[in-house]
């Protein structure tokens, strides 16, 4: 796993824990549950996608660059960069909630401030406001040239901001609709 070292959005080594340096950790049980969770996300798992951090109220995930991502010029799609800001807003509102509930987006807003060109890119979603209902959201969506092993070879560059806003619902039973 890759984590933040010097700023909360900028990779760095590996360290033992999920958690971010600065944040709360999860307690095993919230962070099995959110792991598990991200591994049910088909979409995430068709994206690549890859946790890079876990945390009470914050959640970094990756993309590594893959050119069937790309829209006509060659740029990562901003719909798989949207994703990967969602998903990532939508943990981080999950990661503080009770085991029996679980979120939904309602609303969000992209900016998207560059065209995304890179070999990784991390979004990472924290909570500005934790209601009961509603939770309220940011992400920031950076990339960087790998160099070779996963870590930047050149500086970060922030392509995407999104707002969101999530909503606790009670997740339906497993094993089919009603």
């Amino acid at each position: 796993m890759v984590f933040v070292t010097t700023s909360p959005s900028a990779p760095g080594p590996a360290m033992a824990s999920s958690a971010a340096p600065g944040w709360p950790a999860l307690d095993p049980a919230t962070e099995n549950r959110i792991r598990d969770s991200i591994g049910r996300q088909t979409l995430l798992t068709t994206l690549g996608v890859e946790i890079a951090g876990l945390s009470a109220g914050r959640v970094m995930l990756d993309l590594p660059y893959r050119a069937d991502l790309c829209q006509q010029h060659g740029y990562v799609h901003a719909g798989a960069l949207t994703a990967l800001a969602d998903s990532a807003c939508g943990y981080a509102a999950a990661s503080l909630m009770p085991d029996d509930r679980d979120v939904l987006t309602v609303e969000f807003k992209v900016n998207l401030l560059t065209p995304a060109r890179g070999d990784r890119f991390r979004a990472t979603g924290e909570v500005v406001r934790a209601g009961r209902t509603l939770t309220v959201c940011s992400a920031e969506v950076v990339t960087w040239a790998d160099d070779g092993d996963g870590n930047p070879g050149v500086s970060l560059v922030r392509v995407a901001l999104m707002q969101a806003t999530m909503m606790a619902v009670t997740p339906p039973r497993q094993g089919g609709p009603g």
